[in-house]
């Protein structure tokens, strides 16, 4: 079960058993859950002809008795008022009713009382309530993602609503696999221990009947981290296509809008990065960039073959102005198009914010001692003119991060210099990140200093010297697999909840990350995937971040830290 395909298979069972034309009307949240698996043309072929939001059709009057309803939502108290509603005016010949999650049994009385016209000819839940980016990554696109970071006791309601919101994806995921997990937390994050345990309340208390799935094989392993264990990841620049592209322009649901960094034609001013829909982006979504070049160039000459044309390509200039002269190739799915527009406007952001340079140095900070040297690089890149604000602050964080301990006197001239350079960035934000991620909190090996193992591979890999100095960073996830490969985690860092404990190794191990996930993480579990390892990884988190998504929400749990007088 690869999460893409069971997503899919759910809205196939959905569809096809639905003779004649369909409406298919989804919420907010529905609506990316099946547009990252499902295109449009495919809905077509289902006989879907319309698509709706649900409280956007709430407006609509007019009758279609032609067409048939088909709902898929998740079960929220406002969703069933927008039922509610719709089924007293009923507008469809037909009403077929599919959630996302477990249906309370007081909505599903609800929803037969409001039935009065009986047209409601089916009622299920189909455990889609994830987001599958790719085979192995899924996301919950949860809008108030900062609140992890926050103490209880600041927002209860806020901090409750964000736990059942991840308490339900990851039960969703686990009922498509049908299997009933062992669970496992970070000890060092409160929020990871209350996922931990309410997901554990679910599956063995309340919903018990519906886990017991009587398998015989050894349970899977649910391990719940805190993204505070690994502030480094999502502060890194990327190299990699897939990381590099939500990195600089940004991804939302496997779609880049291209609106946010120039003007370009209407049809290419969205465009879709999907492993499962695009055979290009597939084999190169983790190559990097370098690769990236001239893999496109390869692809560009094999339609210049087929075209019989003869230009000469040298230059990614010369690969944009080919494709602009040949309209009738840009129907080709505008894929080649497609790629050498990202691959130009990256370039061009690469040279402005001389991210060659910063990340060189990022890279350094992240994997390498050095103080001193680290130092002088920090303080020459906040002094280069062309170095922008974000770049300047991630790299004082990324030295903060390293050395907070080790130099107080050097940091200091650092958060001064940051702040005479870049005024915009709210003062104290590096001294939160600190407080929030710093070595008294974290419980892994973040930079491989602690442990013994950890520091004998550094040395190794300091005299073999690296293959590609910017990706030369592992996050740290990498290693918590390997520890769980190797049978290696220690249950005093990572303990079980209840008397649930593995027998054995797991075939089957699902990671999800409190606070988001990266794709330079997720590359790193596909990787892992494919060395055939023996586990299969599923790595799942509240949302996908880059060092913008990731930088805003710690600006706004600070906001709030600063206003609530109960957080000191």
């Amino acid at each position: 079960m690869v999460l893409v395909s069971a997503v899919r298979d759910y809205i196939n069972r959905m569809l096809q058993d639905i003779s004649g034309m369909k409406v298919l009307i989804l919420d907010s949240q529905t609506v990316s859950i099946v547009s990252v698996v499902y295109s449009q043309s495919e809905l077509l072929q289902k006989e879907v002809f319309l698509v709706e939001l649900v409280d956007s059709i709430s407006k609509s009057k007019e009758s279609m008795s032609h067409l048939k309803a088909v709902y898929f939502l998740r079960p929220t108290p406002e969703n069933i008022q927008h039922l509610r509603r719709q089924l007293a005016n009923t507008r469809f010949g037909e009403y077929h009713l599919f959630f996302s999650n477990m249906l309370k049994d007081t909505q599903i009385h609800i929803l037969a009382d409001s039935d009065e016209n009986e047209v409601v000819q089916q009622v299920q839940e189909f455990y889609a309530d994830f987001i599958a980016v790719d085979p192995y990554h899924f996301t919950l696109n949860i809008p108030s993602n900062h609140i992890y970071m926050l103490p209880a006791v600041v927002d209860p309601s806020g901090l409750q609503h964000f736990s059942d919101r991840v308490v339900d994806g990851i039960a969703a995921v686990f009922l498509a696999m049908k299997r009933r997990p062992v669970i496992r937390y970070q000890r060092t994050s409160d929020i990871a221990k209350r996922i931990a345990q309410e997901t554990a309340k679910l599956m063995y208390q309340q919903e018990s009947g519906l886990f017991d799935f009587r398998r015989t094989e050894v349970s899977p392993l649910l391990l719940i981290v805190d993204r505070r264990d690994d502030p480094v990841t999502p502060l890194l620049n990327q190299w990699t296509y897939q990381a590099m592209v939500h990195e600089l322009i940004g991804i939302q649901d496997n779609k880049v809008d291209l609106r946010s960094i120039g003007k370009f034609p209407k049809d290419q001013e969205e465009v879709v990065l999907s492993s499962e829909q695009d055979a290009f982006f597939k084999a190169n979504m983790y190559e990097n960039f370098g690769d990236i070049g001239m893999n496109i160039k390869r692809m560009v000459d094999e339609f210049q073959q087929v075209g019989k044309s003869n230009q000469n390509i040298q230059t990614i200039e010369d690969m944009a102005k080919f494709i602009d002269n040949y309209p009738e190739y840009r129907k080709m799915h505008g894929n080649v198009s497609k790629h050498v527009t990202l691959v130009t406007e990256m370039s061009k952001i690469v040279e402005e914010r001389k991210l060659m340079l910063v990340s060189e140095t990022e890279q350094e900070l992240a994997c390498n001692g050095g103080q001193v040297a680290a130092f002088e690089a920090v303080t020459n890149l906040l002094n280069n003119e062309s170095v922008s604000d974000i770049d300047r602050l991630r790299l004082v964080m990324l030295y903060a991060l390293r050395y907070e301990k080790e130099s107080p006197v050097q940091l200091m001239q650092l958060f001064n210099k940051l702040a005479s350079r870049s005024p915009k960035y709210k003062p104290g934000l590096v001294q939160f990140l600190l407080k929030q991620a710093g070595v008294d909190k974290r419980t892994g090996d973040l930079y491989g200093n602690r442990d013994l193992l950890n520091i004998a591979r550094n040395m190794a890999r300091g005299l073999k010297g690296v293959e590609n100095v910017y990706i030369q960073h592992q996050p740290l996830l990498f290693q918590t697999m390997e520890s769980i490969i190797k049978g290696r985690m220690r249950d005093v860092d990572y303990p079980f909840v209840g008397n649930h404990f593995q027998q054995g190794r797991p075939q089957d191990v699902v990671i999800f990350i409190v606070g988001g996930t990266t794709y330079e993480e997720s590359r790193s579990v596909a990787l892992q995937n494919a060395s055939n390892s023996g586990i299969r990884f599923i790595l799942g988190g509240s949302v996908v971040l880059n060092s913008k998504r990731f930088l805003k929400d710690l600006e706004e749990a600070q906001r709030i830290a600063r206003s609530s007088t109960s957080v000191v």
